[in-house]
């Protein structure tokens, strides 16, 4: 099979497109003939080596897929070849081919095309954990998402409409925010134009949001968790700036604020259980129609480099998927 390899650390520009035996399934796992692969920010640190957990190189990249199930390793008995399936495998998704526990598999729905449901499992079950799970996120409450144009963004203001929020959208152009608004955010920032601050006030009515969504850090961290509402939530969810802010701890104080870390990876492997009624209550959505998925670009197996540049360069509005 082919796949993109990743033999040293650095740039999109080292990825090499290499012919890999394919892949066994041991026990309890399945191989999927990946139909669409998710490309995330993700992705672009774990090639340079700044992701929170790294896999020992040559590795190949690629952390959610679906695909079509062709062989079961022993002691699955729950899918079935042929089986139509989205999974999380934290690497090896940029390949034709790949090997994943059969419990990290969910059915995708007849009506679920599989590029819709490769650009689904981390933008959309991360929003999920973060807003209702961590976040306690309740119908008539604020919602402030940064970086709102991203994939991972776009997907925090669809799930929290869904959950019935007001959401208040920050992006960095009127392109993005556009498109936030055709996705449900009630009020925008253009935090490239308007100082955060001045942003929040005027959206929020100068009471601040409920529930920050942050997948950004940086320099926005602190005015925004600043402009937060008395008992609010602020939610780390990654640093896409790529500067991990600080914050004083009296700011919490004086709000009477909490600062809650999001690590979905890790709470889909911890409690499974939850994260699976997670997305039962996602993919339910998605067929009422209530989560419409942007996927803006479509790449080439070979053509994933260029993918991840210009992930890396901001070019890229909602999500973008590998198809092979």
């Amino acid at each position: 099979m082919k796949a993109i390899v990743c033999e040293n650390w650095g740039g999109p520009e080292l990825l090499k497109l290499r012919d890999l035996p394919s892949p066994v399934p041991g026990p309890g796992e399945v191989k999927i003939a990946i139909r669409a692969a998710g490309i995330n920010f993700p992705d672009l640190l774990i090639i340079q080596k700044k992701y929170q957990h790294q896999p020992p190189l040559p590795f190949t990249p690629g952390a959610e897929v679906a695909g079509e199930v062709v062989a079961l390793g022993p002691g699955v008995s729950d899918l079935r070849v042929g089986d139509r399936v989205l999974a999380a495998c934290s690497t090896g998704g940029f390949a034709e081919e790949v090997t994943v526990k059969a419990e990290k598999c969910i059915v995708i729905p007849p009506n679920v095309a599989f590029d819709v449901a490769a650009a689904f499992t981390l933008a959309y079950a991360t929003g999920w954990h973060a807003l209702m799970d961590r976040g306690e996120l309740k119908p008539g409450e604020t919602v402030l998402v940064l970086g709102a144009g991203g994939g991972v963004g776009l997907a925090a203001v669809e799930v929290a409409k869904a959950a019935g929020a007001r959401v208040v959208a920050a992006a960095s152009s009127e392109e993005k925010l556009a498109v936030c608004r055709a996705h449900g955010a009630d009020e925008t920032i253009n935090y490239s134009e308007e100082d955060l601050r001045a942003g929040i006030a005027r959206t929020t009515a100068n009471r601040g949001p409920d529930v920050i969504y942050d997948p950004v850090g940086g320099k926005y961290a602190e005015p925004a968790f600043r402009s937060i509402a008395w008992r609010g939530r602020y939610l780390v969810i990654g640093f896409a700036s790529g500067a991990i802010p600080s914050l004083a701890l009296n700011l919490p104080l004086l709000k009477g604020a909490s600062i809650v870390g999001v690590l979905w990876g890790a709470f889909a492997q911890r409690e499974p259980e939850r994260h699976k009624e997670g997305m039962r209550t996602l993919l339910a959505w998605l067929a009422e129609g209530k989560l419409k998925p942007l996927i803006s670009h479509r790449y080439r197996l070979a053509e994933v480099p260029q993918a991840l540049a210009d992930m890396a360069a901001r070019k890229i509005i909602g999500k973008t998927v590998m198809v092979p």
